[in-house]
This record gives C-alpha cells, sequence and structure tokens, in this order.
C-alpha cells in the first residue's frame, strides 16, 4: 500500500487501470485514445475542464504545419483530427494542411469525440499533486479535486503534462532551458477579437510581424502601448468576423512556478486589451469596432522541462534530416526558438540575427523522432510524450508543436497497451518493431 494511503485510509484507491495519462493536451489526447482503441483500461487526468490544451483552453489560433510541402507527414490520428476539424469550419478549403485556422469549440468536441469513443474514461478538474514512486517504478498518483485526495494506480503512466511534471516527481532526470543562462523561451496569452470587419482584414495588410507592412511595426514604434514591446504577432480567421492572435511575448515566464504564471495571466489579459485598441486605432478599417470576446485561460508555454531518456535527440540529427530503427513518426517543423528578453533587446540593436538562427528544411525533408526519446532513463512503468521529450534544446523548438506532438501520443499509448502484456512492465523493453508495425498499419508516416 502506497504510504499516503497509510493514515487510516483516508485517501481512496482507483486501482484497476492499465494505463493512465496525465495531461489532456494534443498529446494526452491521442496517447489515451490509442491505448484505449487498442484493449487497455485508460484513463485521462486533465486539470481544466476540457481536452486539448494549448489548441482548446490555451486559443492558440492555427496549426503548425502538417505537410512536409509535399505530403502530409503527421498522419494516423493527427491527420483524423486535422480533416475532423475542417469539416465544420467553411471557410477552410479540404486540400488545406498547412497553417490552418483552429476554431477551440469545433476542437474541444473533436477530441472529445475522439477519446470516448475509444473507449477512454476521462477525469475533469483534476490535479496530480504528488506520486508514489521507488525503484524506478511509480506504485500510485495523488490525485487532487473536489472529492478531495485519491490514489489512482495503474500498470503504466503517461506523462503528457508538457513540463514532465510526473516523470520528474518520481525523480527522473531533466534539463530544462539555456544551458548557459538557463533562460526560457518567452510565453504568450493568446486571444479572440470578434465583430471584425471581415473584408477588410482578408483584403488588407498580412499582419504577421514577417510582414513590413503590418501595423504592428507602427504600433511598437508609436510607443502609445508600452505594453506592447515587440512585434511577434501570428493570427488567424478563426470564425464569421472573429480573428485569433497569437502575438506578443511575457518574458521570465517559467510554468513550473505558480506564482510566475499567475502573474503572467494577469499582464497576459492586459495585453490582450491592448492589442485590440491599438488595432482599433492603427487598424481601424479592420478592427475599428472590434470586440475582445476572450482570452485563454491556458498560458502559451513553449518551454520548460525536458525529460533525459535513453536518446536525446540533437541539433545535428535535426540538420542531417536523420532516421531511426525506432522512429515513431517524422517531424518537419523549423527550429523555432524564441529570443529571451535579453536576446531581443540585442536583435533590436542589429547584435542578433534572428533568422540566421533557425533552420528550415526543403520541400519533402523530415527527420525521425525515436522511440527513446520517449522513455525516462531511470524510470520503469512512465513515457512522457509532447514538447517535453528527450531532446536538446535547439530541438524543442521543432518538436514541441501540436502536429508533431499528436503523433507521439499515439505512439505513446500504443507501447504503453504493449508494456501492459509485458510479464514485468518496463517500457524500455516493448518490442520496437511491433510497434512501427502497428503505428504503420494505422496510416502513420516513419521510414
Amino acid at each position: 500500500m502506497p504510504k499516503y494511503l497509510m493514515k487510516e485510509r483516508q485517501i481512496k484507491l482507483y486501482d484497476s487501470w492499465d494505463v493512465i495519462v496525465i495531461g489532456g493536451g494534443p498529446a494526452g489526447c491521442t496517447a489515451a485514445a490509442s491505448a484505449a482503441r487498442e484493449g487497455a483500461k485508460t484513463l485521462i487526468i486533465e486539470a481544466t475542464g476540457c481536452l486539448g490544451g494549448m489548441g482548446t483552453s490555451g486559443l492558440v489560433p492555427t496549426w503548425c504545419p502538417f505537410s512536409d510541402k509535399e505530403k502530409i507527414i503527421y498522419r494516423g490520428l493527427a491527420q483524423k483530427i486535422l480533416e475532423t476539424c475542417k469539416q465544420e469550419m467553411a471557410h477552410v478549403k479540404e486540400k488545406d494542411t498547412d497553417w490552418v485556422p483552429i476554431d477551440s469549440e469545433v476542437l474541444k468536441r473533436v477530441y472529445d469525440d475522439l477519446v470516448i469513443e475509444s473507449g477512454a474514461k476521462v477525469l475533469f478538474h483534476s490535479f496530480v499533486s504528488a506520486v508514489d514512486a521507488e525503484d524506478g517504478i511509480i506504485s500510485a498518483i495523488i490525485v487532487s479535486n473536489k472529492e478531495g485526495l485519491s490514489a489512482y494506480r495503474a500498470k503504466v503512466y503517461i506523462d503528457c503534462t508538457g513540463d514532465a511534471d510526473i516523470a520528474a516527481m518520481a525523480g527522473a532526470e531533466f534539463m530544462m532551458g539555456d544551458e548557459e543562462s538557463g533562460e526560457l523561451q518567452p510565453a504568450t496569452h493568446c486571444f479572440y477579437l470578434t465583430n471584425v470587419d471581415e473584408y477588410a482584414y482578408i483584403n488588407g495588410p498580412v499582419l504577421h510581424n514577417s510582414n513590413p507592412e503590418s501595423p504592428i511595426h507602427n504600433i511598437v514604434a508609436s510607443g502609445k502601448y508600452p505594453i506592447i514591446s515587440d512585434s511577434h504577432f501570428c493570427n488567424s480567421l478563426v470564425g464569421p468576423r472573429t480573428v485569433g492572435f497569437n502575438a506578443g511575448h511575457i518574458w521570465n515566464v517559467d510554468n513550473t512556478n505558480p506564482i510566475s504564471v499567475s502573474q503572467a495571466l494577469i499582464h497576459g489579459r492586459k495585453m490582450a486589451k491592448a492589442y485590440r485598441d491599438a488595432l482599433a486605432e492603427f487598424y481601424s478599417k479592420a478592427f475599428g469596432n472590434a470586440f475582445l470576446v476572450s482570452t485563454a485561460t491556458l498560458m502559451g508555454i513553449r518551454e520548460t522541462r525536458r525529460i533525459v531518456g535513453d536518446y536525446i535527440l540533437t541539433k545535428e540529427d535535426y540538420l542531417n534530416r536523420r532516421s531511426f530503427e525506432d522512429e515513431i513518426c517524422r517531424n518537419c517543423y523549423y527550429i523555432d526558438i524564441h529570443l529571451s528578453e535579453k536576446e531581443t533587446k540585442m536583435k533590436e540593436k542589429g547584435m542578433i540575427d534572428e533568422e540566421a538562427r533557425r533552420s528550415r528544411y526543403g520541400k519533402g525533408e523530415s527527420h525521425g523522432v525515436p522511440y527513446r526519446c520517449l522513455t525516462p532513463k531511470s524510470l520503469k512503468n512512465v513515457l512522457v510524450a509532447g514538447r517535453a521529450i528527450s531532446c536538446d534544446r535547439a530541438v524543442q523548438g521543432s518538436i514541441r508543436v501540436m502536429p508533431v506532438c499528436l503523433a507521439m501520443g499515439e505512439a505513446a499509448g500504443i507501447a504503453a497497451y504493449m508494456a501492459n502484456n509485458i510479464e514485468e512492465v518496463d517500457v524500455h523493453k516493448i518490442n520496437v518493431y511491433h510497434l512501427r508495425k502497428k503505428l504503420k498499419e494505422y496510416g502513420a508516416y516513419i521510414l
């Protein structure tokens, strides 16, 4: 019995799961769905009231590319999710695969259906507060919700928290931030503006900061809205007269520090109002009557912990377009590390060329993601999927986005099911050939 239960059994025990997935973001949803699809009794635990993470609660307005400019490479459940969402978005073309807008309410229902129809169970508004682990094995996790504290047991746990919370609590080694300074990539608080003049928005200047004619440059240069301190400005038409924004940076935010995130959310809501007012002034034709309808309930976090797994995926692997015998998906997104506050100031002085620090693939190019990046070195019954897998910081700037997280999650779910069927459960010892064979049967693109 876990030590947390010894005190007069005050903590209820739920003891019959094969797989428990912690974190209901993109990786968590596909992990739970794929494990349950194989026949594992699966539970997914989510701290908020909906599945989807950054695409739903985080209001990220656009999918990163699903293709390598020749073909879709994030297939299986990832492609199914994209195609299902597109069916409910009249302004999205059937052939669109890259930078497709996200309707967060549509995506919530798509994830609900995916997970529930697979046979997995969902526990919302529940937070893992502690783990009971010894000798590399988690015997129980302690969950906090309206019921109080409860212990949940499974044979295998899949950590899809984004921050490797469960692995870290269990004693797994991890890396975090820049090796020299420890700095993390800045956060972004996404938001929606509605009552936008759609015609003016579509036919006016591209608002992205890469366009010299974008009004964001005049907004920043004016100094009238000092809370808008840089020109990062991604946006997309997510619905009728409604534009979603992934805009601006909030520096020095650590998602493993609740005080840091709380302060960032307060700051982010003020920033969203400033963007509305600035656009109404500097691009009144489209945004003169715009209304700030929603700010995200989740802060957009790009980087925290990265586990140390059986293999650390490196920038050299990325640059060499490397394939692996145990790869469980491919990835083609560019290395996209957002500058720290110090680096941003250096860029403004011409001391840093941000684009030169990025690496982009040509048409048809991608690299493999090994299964060994999902297996924390010191833990036997834990897998990690999502932006916290085992990789160096440069590669994390690429694999952190939603399409590849969906693909990693599907592989993790099948692997967890397979580990359940080993006499002595050990995620390091599954037959990777059989895992890859199963993934290919479900449509995955791997070499």
